[in-house]
């Protein structure tokens, strides 16, 4: 979840990237994109990077721009991930940023969301941020989860899940390889009652949804392509 594959590509953060605005929802804050006025919502969870890495936000404006109130917030807050947290402290920076915290802090923006009258939400998870999002999938609180080249999720947690699922995977993923991808899909297939979507994505690696080079012309087209599937997904159930 931040081994070596997971701190590639490091973005450079930008706090005033995008369209939307950062404000404060269910105690954390958060960049928010879309209409506040929809009642529909979907929250993001970024990979250790965090909310202010500009691909990320740039999804996030997509979202927006397709119907929803979109919240990502800031699981760590100011304190992502850095090659020199990665090279020095990545034990201790993991210890204090953990995805069960981030779950249990994702609670009340969750229920923030529903007091404002939101009807139906959405969650998506990158890497670190997938762990949160399934652990959303075991309960009820949630209509729909998309997790994109997922960190350490494991076979118990896919059985647990209760919501409609998509899985994107990269062909070049050694925290989630295809292999393993794969099992998750056995085992959502033996669930009757879970409607699920998985797909590997051949030639790209883990993070190519958001931390693609903009300047990569078949790479982007991945990223794109991925996004479609989540919005797709999010089009079906989250309604």
């Amino acid at each position: 979840m931040a081994g070596a594959q997971c701190c590639e590509n490091p973005p450079t953060l930008d706090p005033a990237y995008g369209a939307g605005h950062v404000a404060d929802i269910g105690g954390l804050k958060a960049y928010l994109a879309g209409s506040p006025e929809s009642k529909l919502a979907v929250l993001l969870a970024s990979d250790v990077y965090g909310y202010e890495a500009p691909n990320f936000r740039k999804l996030a404006d997509k979202v927006g721009a397709a119907g929803f109130y979109v919240i990502a917030p800031d699981f760590f807050h100011g304190d992502p991930m850095t090659t020199e947290i990665f090279q020095n402290s990545r034990d201790e920076w993991l210890k204090n940023h953990g995805p069960a915290k981030g779950f249990e802090e994702a609670k009340p923006v969750i229920e923030d969301l529903k007091n404002k009258g939101i009807s139906a939400i959405g969650a998506a998870g990158f890497c670190w941020g997938a762990k949160v999002v399934v652990e959303f999938a075991k309960g009820d609180s949630i209509n729909a989860a998309v997790i994109l080249h997922p960190g350490l999720i494991t076979l118990d947690d896919i059985k647990e899940v209760k919501c409609p699922i998509s899985i994107l995977g990269a062909e070049i993923d050694h925290i989630s390889p295809p292999e393993l991808v794969k099992q998750f899909e056995a085992i959502l297939s033996t669930q009757n009652m879970v409607d699920y979507f998985v797909k590997i994505f051949p030639g790209v690696s883990h993070g190519w949804t958001v931390r693609y080079d903009v300047n990569d012309t078949s790479t982007v087209e991945k990223a794109e392509e991925a996004h479609k599937d989540m919005l797709d997904w999010f089009a079906k159930y989250v309604k």
